[in-house]
């Protein structure tokens, strides 16, 4: 670094420092300080792109009901700038009405300005025209890159002081994140990467928002950005600031996977989640995000390569925005818990105390004061212990924190659910399915003839279609004479295509002779099926494909896709080589230039009745009204192929039914439509078909969390919400704290029916309880007595209650496992 740079730096430091003065954020090595406060935050990754802005209150809403003080969204240069020059910030992109919803419900921001991205994002946030740019290479010590990135960067910030969204100017936005996990590249720079690093982090700071900025997983990020952990365990991986003067911040807590096609169901539990948290706030840290909180939908063409369309479903809240239990529970539980330990946690001195093997007690006490706080872990992963500490006994699941907020009472433990539990269940809607009626237009497959993009070998796809499309048609003739042709009615010609990525789907004479496809992690794949090939001449029609553009790595700006290698095998003149034959071109799909898609654009196509299994390259069209009552809705794809369906003009994304997972099942089979997409009646939904399938298997469902269950023993620590700390002091907020069996149905619904109660040892999970060897008779007259007809219900864990007959199996823990669902009146679903 020179001494130019170093001196900037210091100035900026300096200025940074007295930031606090004016209103602003400023930090040190405990924690961030907000107007002055120090304060424990705790985020969620919400996208305003990923859900229409009908969706953004409800699921801000649940955010803060689960805890969270902080939203974290990523600022996207793509949706913002798709033509170099022309901003949109409307719509489903109005970022400034997505902070300001967020503000409005008391909550803090963080800006993930990038510019790059990742996310799972078509091409990690960057628009296309900028890979046009002349000797521009993206993420390094280069001018050009520099000089619109710095545009870009410039043109958010403004946006954000002219709206008065930083905190230093009153508004909600606390933290701003410049570059992305730039450490997982910066070698292939070498020396540029470096001066890259620290030109960004000059850049950002110079720009006067009053609030701190931050690089993630960048380890030597520049005073004064801090450096943040992304990863699942940062309490153990991260090495933590590289300054005593900043504080330990989790910019990502991967709540699961996102997920590729071909992947299986991705899975973290919520008590593995909460042990990570909990350590990490024993080691210092003050902010946790989870990455994501509510992932949403990957609408149109944005995912990034092979990406499903639904986003971090097995996050706190799934695709619809539903919770999903107990992971939101649970994190909510631990939530409060922390913040009754606030005040020692922020001001006290930490310690650490080993309390045997494994064990150790992590404590922050404030001399002088007798406020005490303590984290106990057992980190063996797989037996519990009991230990000792300050005299008393505690029982400590294995690979368990229990959180003491006065070094004495236990009032929550990471592996000990005390939070409810649901299950996602779909039903097929008797008002939407009534009636389809589909009908039934093909695409017309081109030759060289209906094309005007010509060249002797075939042309990159993503630079020939310039992202305006996932589609290439490749076109190609051949005259054969009867001496090539093979002599024997047994053997055929091979048609052989060596494709670098995506997808392929092949024609021959018009007719269609296979599909191919890579996959995410071997994008490029060889393409080889036995064709027909006839007397004179014959037509080859190659349809390129994309499936989102890469989002990861160092020169994302010079990767390539498409159509490679031709070559004809098997002929009587031995392998013709196709690969420089002369090839026409032809972006997109006519039914794409049309846009057949919305009411307009379908009434320019000539359609016909359809039934049964249907061709490739086939757009299917029908009517549908909107299905009953309030809960979200989805469409099952599950006998279609490949291809993107649309509702009233509006994508909801690509679906790939036939891309199979190692367990046999697609990787995604239902899709997500909005809500604000449909109107009351006669909803037009037009589906892209690319490979074949059958519209008649297609279902329009809802979707509800309507069974909720609850798990919990005699030795469950009660309802954090039993305790309180009122100045300083930490106390019960009633005389009872013994467990419970707390229960509340989503929205308006009540309690209609028990389906499951037993008091004694049952076994199982939520939708497959299994009653043990011994239970109280009374159990299910008690859980009704308590909760049929109810929105919420506590039942009492509790031996009073449920042995008023006699003892139920003596000598062991009790376990009072309950089963309910929940609904309402006008509930016309039948089960999908």
């Amino acid at each position: 670094m020179t001494r130019l740079v170093q001196c900037l730096l210091a100035m900026l430091v300096a200025s940074f420092a007295t930031a606090s003065d004016s209103g602003g954020v400023t930090y040190d090595g405990r924690s961030l300080i907000i107007g002055g406060k120090r304060e424990l935050l705790f985020s969620g990754s919400i996208h305003y792109p990923r859900s229409p802005p009908e969706m953004w209150p409800e699921i801000i809403a649940k955010a803060k009901k689960g805890g969270l003080n902080v939203i974290q969204t990523y600022v996207f240069w793509n949706v913002h700038e798709p033509v170099q020059g022309q901003f949109n910030f409307h719509g489903q992109y109005d970022v400034v009405k997505f902070i300001k919803m967020i503000w409005q419900q008391g909550m803090y921001v963080t800006l993930r300005v990038g510019p790059f991205i990742e996310a799972e994002w078509n091409f990690g946030g960057f628009p296309y025209w900028l890979k046009e740019v002349e000797n521009i290479t993206f993420r390094t010590d280069n001018p050009q890159f520099k000089q619109y990135m710095k545009q870009y960067v410039d043109t958010v910030v403004n946006k954000m002081k002219s709206e008065k969204l930083f905190a230093s100017q009153g508004g909600p936005i606390i933290l701003s994140q410049i570059e992305n996990e730039y450490n997982t590249i910066q070698l292939a720079f070498k020396e540029q990467g470096s001066r890259y690093i620290h030109w960004a982090a000059t850049m950002a700071v110079s720009l006067d928002t009053g609030v701190p900025w931050v690089m993630c997983k960048q380890q030597d990020a520049p005073d004064p950005v801090i450096n943040t952990c992304n990863g699942r365990d940062c309490g153990d991986t991260f090495l933590g600031p590289n300054s005593p003067n900043k504080p330990s911040l989790w910019t990502e807590n991967w709540t699961a996977q996102y997920r590729v096609f071909g992947d299986p169901p991705s899975q973290r539990t919520a008590e593995d989640i909460a042990y990570s948290v909990a350590r990490f706030f024993s080691k210092n840290g003050t902010l946790v995000n989870y990455y994501m909180y509510y992932g949403g939908t990957n609408f149109g063409r944005t995912s990034s390569s092979f990406v499903t369309t639904r986003y971090y479903d097995e996050a706190p809240m799934d695709e619809y925005g539903l919770l999903r239990e107990p992971k939101w529970g649970h994190l909510r539980d631990l939530h409060t818990a922390l913040r009754l330990c606030k005040r020692p946690l922020l001001w006290g001195t930490p310690s650490v105390q080993n309390l045997g093997e494994g064990m150790e007690a992590r404590i922050y006490e404030e001399p002088g004061t007798g406020r005490c706080m303590a984290f106990l872990s057992n980190n063996n992963t797989k037996i519990p212990r009991m230990a000792t500490f300050r005299g008393a006994g505690y029982f400590l699941p294995a690979h368990s924190i229990s959180i003491l907020p006065d070094c004495k009472t236990v009032v929550y433990n990471t592996r000990q659910v005390v939070a409810q539990h649901s299950s996602r269940e779909y039903q097929r809607s008797k008002v939407a399915n009534r009636n389809l009626q589909w009908e039934m237009t093909r695409e017309n497959i081109p030759t060289t003839s209906d094309t005007t993009l010509t060249s002797k070998s075939p042309l990159e796809l993503m630079t020939t279609t310039k992202d305006t499309s996932d589609f290439l048609w490749y076109t190609t003739s051949i005259e054969l004479d009867q001496t090539d042709l093979p002599f024997r009615k047994d053997s055929m010609p091979v048609l052989q295509v060596a494709d670098l990525g995506h997808a392929l789907h092949a024609f021959v004479n018009g007719e269609y002779v296979g599909s191919a496809h890579g996959n995410n992690v071997e994008k490029s794949f060889v393409f080889q099926n036995a064709v027909n090939l006839t007397l004179g001449m014959n037509h080859i029609s190659l349809l390129g494909a994309t499936v989102g553009y890469p989002d990861s790595g160092p020169y994302l700006e010079r990767r390539f896709t498409g159509v490679h290698m031709v070559t004809i095998k098997g002929l009587n003149s031995g392998t013709l080589d196709l690969s420089l034959n002369g090839w026409g071109h032809k972006v997109g799909l006519n039914g794409e230039k049309i846009r057949l898609y919305t009411q307009g654009g379908s009434h320019r196509a000539d359609w016909m009745k359809a039934s049964g299994q249907g061709e490739p390259l086939t757009w299917y069209k029908t009517y549908f009204d909107a299905p009953e009552g309030n809960d979200p809705v989805a469409i099952e794809l599950g006998t279609m192929s490949k291809g993107m369906a649309w509702i009233n003009g509006k994508s909801i994304g690509r679906y790939w039914s036939a891309f199979l997972s190692p367990l046999g099942k697609p990787s995604q089979d239902v899709y997500h439509i909005p809500r604000a997409y449909i109107k009351p009646t006669n909803n037009l939904l037009v589906i892209l078909e690319e490979i074949g399938g059958s519209p008649d298997g297609i279902k329009i469902l809802t979707v509800n969390r309507d069974m909720i269950c609850s798990y919990i023993t005699e030795s469950h620590p009660a309802n954090v919400k039993s305790w309180e700390t009122k100045a300083g002091k930490f106390n019960p907020v009633s005389e009872g704290t013994k467990p419970t069996t707390d229960l509340q149905c989503p929205g308006k619904k009540n309690v209609v029916r028990v389906e499951f109660a037993s008091y004694g040892n049952p076994s199982g999970s939520c939708g497959d309880y299994i009653p043990g060897n011994c239970s109280s008779g009374s159990a299910q007259k008690i859980v009704e007595q308590y909760c049929l007809g109810k929105n919420r219900c506590t039942i009492p864990v509790s031996q009073g209650i449920f042995e008023k007959d006699g003892a139920v199996c003596s000598g062991i823990t009790k376990t009072l496992a309950v089963q309910v669902h929940c609904g309402d009146d006008g509930n016309f679903s039948q089960r999908r």
